[in-house]
């Protein structure tokens, strides 16, 4: 029976995706759903922006290991992303009317830094929609009782987002995220509740890990855990603000404010909402510590789907798997379309301007597939846990197209100059920094990478326009002043 319903709800999800492709009439239906969504729509998919592979199993795992702690980048730094990427689009980007983040380096700062920002942007996303991809390997293998395994759940799982994803596009994703995020909520809220009366309430399991130090939130006073933990924090909260998918979510909505507002109330009921997964993977080793204690030293993304399967009826066992592949599926879609959109948009329209716009729908359906396939690579041959290839997703954004955006938006003195050197010495330090010293650098190498680009966008803005002025200044004649004669410039002469 559980596996017949994920069977049939694959199948429904497909047959939306189907029905949402029947009203995409061209690329702006495809890539924002045609930017007329209304509040709770625009909420629920900003929320299950977030709300995926890494919120169900890697948040949770992480914080049966390493307490709150653990998950300062999520959820606390992608809560916040949130609430501030809704503030800076809706203020700054929403009136501009483009489709994605490349369109605006493109305006801002030129054809070369649009390119530059777009390949960091594409490049992040492979860490993260594969931690989906291999999310759905893991639910799929289980549910299945190991009959089709990881690699073969994870290529499933694939063709089913890609179908849907790639014939309705952003208002397939859009449909699917409204529904999905009732059934997620619900339905972990329903787990919760029954492995609540198998702890003896909420409260055991709160002082549980309160005694073994998982709430404790801040480090230790040393300077190199304390370096640490900000990188975390700022690699999610500011690293994910260059990203096509979180932007793509907020401008699709009907109106500036919408968009704002709905990135508030998703942001709120995300970030409230990821302690539930936490509260159901902690509560597993107060249910079975022998069992789940084992588990959290081997493999403790399992943690969670293995007390599910082995201590909750049929009922709680269809009711979770339907949640979670809902929180994975809508945000493992939404995480391929936005990297496919911006490579079709800004790498190879850039280099076909006069390319139809029929054709163009078409060519981002292809960019789709082809993204897919390498994600699906990407993940069969990674090691990485779900929540490190997350968080690792974003240290290039961070450190190469973050402070172009911010400034280019805030800073009238900003450059093209500024912003090539911003890229280049922040890609080029984090890399170098990563390569060099590792896990061991006391500055974390992403933190390395934001200082270098922020002083090169200042370098590069300013050290031009002072020396261009102090150049005209010495250019500037010098003219013999006599009684009552003002000074005066020569003919022709232009500063």
């Amino acid at each position: 029976m559980l596996l017949t319903f994920v069977v049939l709800y694959l199948l429904l999800s497909i047959g939306i995706g189907v029905a949402a492709g029947t009203r995409v009439k061209n690329s702006k239906d495809f890539a924002v759903a045609g930017r007329h969504l209304p509040l709770p729509v625009v909420t629920a998919t900003v929320f299950a922006t977030w709300f995926g592979a890494e919120a169900v199993f890697g948040v949770s795992a992480t914080f049966a290991t390493e307490g709150l702690r653990g998950v300062v980048a999520d959820p606390f730094g992608s809560s916040l992303c949130l609430v501030l990427a809704g503030i800076f689009f809706a203020r700054y980007l929403y009136r501009l009317n483009i489709l994605t983040l490349g369109d605006f380096f493109r305006l801002r700062y030129g054809r070369g830094i649009e390119v530059l920002t777009t390949l960091a942007i594409v490049a992040s996303y492979l860490g993260w929609v594969s931690a989906q991809i291999k999310a759905l390997g893991l639910i799929l293998n289980m549910v299945t009782d190991g009959a089709l395994s990881e690699p073969a759940g994870m290529l499933v799982g694939t063709l089913v987002v890609l179908t849907y994803t790639t014939l309705g596009g952003m208002l397939s994703v859009a449909i699917l995220d409204f529904v999905q995020m009732g059934v997620v909520i619900g339905g972990l809220l329903f787990i919760a509740s029954l492995v609540a009366d198998q702890t003896g309430g909420v409260a055991p399991v709160i002082d549980s890990a309160r005694l073994a130090g998982k709430l404790d939130f801040f480090p230790p006073p040393n300077l190199a855990a304390w370096l640490s933990f900000v990188a975390a924090w700022v690699t999610m909260m500011l690293g994910s603000i260059p990203q096509q998918d979180v932007f793509q979510r907020i401008t699709s909505a009907r109106t500036a404010q919408i968009a704002l507002w709905g990135s508030m109330f998703g942001a709120g009921i995300y970030f409230c909402f990821t302690f539930v997964p936490m509260f159901i993977a902690y509560a597993s080793t107060l249910v079975d510590p022998q069992v789940f204690g084992g588990l959290l030293e081997a493999d403790p993304q399992r943690l969670l789907p293995t007390l599910v399967m082995t201590h909750t009826p049929l009922l709680a066992q269809v009711i979770f798997f339907g949640a979670v592949l809902s929180a994975i599926m809508s945000c493992s879609s939404a995480t391929l379309l936005a990297p496919s959109v911006s490579f079709a948009e800004n790498i190879i329209r850039g280099a076909a301007p006069g390319m139809s716009d029929r054709r163009f729908l078409w060519v981002m359906r292809a960019t789709i597939v082809c993204f897919a396939s390498v994600v699906l690579v990407f993940a069969l041959n990674s090691e990485a846990s779900i929540f490190k290839m997350v968080e690792n997703a974003y240290k290039v954004t961070l450190a190469g197209a973050f402070v172009p955006l911010i400034a280019g938006a805030l800073w009238q003195r900003a450059t093209t100059q500024g912003a090539y050197l911003a890229i280049f010495l922040g890609i080029g330090g984090w890399l170098v920094s990563e390569f060099a010293f590792g896990a061991e650098a006391l500055l974390p190498p992403q933190l390395a990478g934001l200082a270098l680009s922020c002083i090169g966008m200042c370098a590069g803005s300013l050290l031009p326009q002072v020396i261009r002025g102090h150049g005209e200044h010495l250019a500037r004649p010098r003219h013999a002043h006599t009684a009552g004669r003002a000074p005066h410039l020569a003919p022709g002469h232009r500063h």
